[in-house]
C-alpha cells in the first residue's frame, strides 16, 4: 500500500495543475470554449479563426514538441525523480506556459511579431489540449528514446513548416527576434 499513496498525490497534482491553468486562463480572461457555440476536437486550419480555440489545431503538435523537450530537460536535471514526478513537472512547465503565452502582453506580441495579427488568445479548452498534448509528448519520448525523439522532432517541424509555414523552432525565433523576410515567407510571398 505504499505506493498508492504516492500514485495518488502525483494524481490530485496533475488534477491540481489543471483546474489552476483552467482558472487562471478564465481569470485572464480568456473564453471557455470557442465563441462560434461549438466544439471540435481538431482544428485543421492554421489561419481560419477557429485555431485556438478548440480541443486541438496544427499548433498543438508545437506542444507535443515542448513535451519531448521538457522529457529530456527534467532527465537531466532531475534524473533520480520518479518519472512520474518529472511527467508532473513537464505538465506544470506547460501549465504555467499557457498562462504566460494568453497574458495580454505576449497576445499583443504575437500579433506584432508574427502572423497572428487577428490573435485574441486561446481558449481554455484548447489550453487543456495543448497541456495535456505536452504530457503525451513527454511519454511519446520516454517511449521513443533520444535519437528517435529528436528525429520525431525534427520531423514534425519540417511536416509544420511546409504545412502552415510555422513550428516551434520557428515562432520562437519570430517571437523573440522577428525577421521580415521569414514573416514574408510565412505570408506565401
Amino acid at each position: 500500500m505504499k505506493l498508492a499513496r504516492p500514485f495518488w498525490l502525483w494524481a490530485a497534482g496533475l488534477v491540481g495543475v489543471m483546474a489552476a491553468a483552467a482558472a487562471l486562463l478564465r481569470w485572464q480572461g480568456r473564453l471557455w470554449a470557442c465563441a462560434c457555440g461549438y466544439v471540435l476536437a481538431w482544428s485543421g486550419d492554421a489561419w481560419g479563426s477557429d485555431n485556438s480555440q478548440h480541443l486541438s489545431d496544427p499548433y498543438t503538435l508545437t506542444h507535443v514538441l515542448h513535451g519531448f523537450a521538457l522529457c529530456g530537460l527534467l532527465a537531466w536535471a532531475a534524473p533520480r525523480l520518479a518519472v512520474r514526478w518529472r511527467l508532473l513537472a513537464a505538465v506544470a512547465a506547460e501549465a504555467a506556459w499557457e498562462v504566460i503565452e494568453n497574458s495580454d502582453f505576449v497576445i499583443r506580441r504575437y500579433r506584432e511579431a508574427t502572423l497572428a495579427l487577428g490573435y485574441t488568445g486561446d481558449t481554455v479548452i484548447n489550453s487543456l489540449g495543448d497541456i495535456i498534448a505536452c504530457g503525451l509528448g513527454f511519454l511519446l519520448a520516454l517511449r521513443l528514446g533520444l535519437w528517435r525523439t529528436l528525429a520525431a522532432f525534427a520531423a514534425t517541424e519540417i511536416l509544420l513548416l511546409v504545412w502552415i509555414r510555422d513550428g516551434l523552432l520557428l515562432n520562437v525565433l519570430m517571437l523573440l527576434f522577428p525577421l521580415e523576410s521569414v514573416k514574408q515567407w510565412q505570408m506565401g510571398q
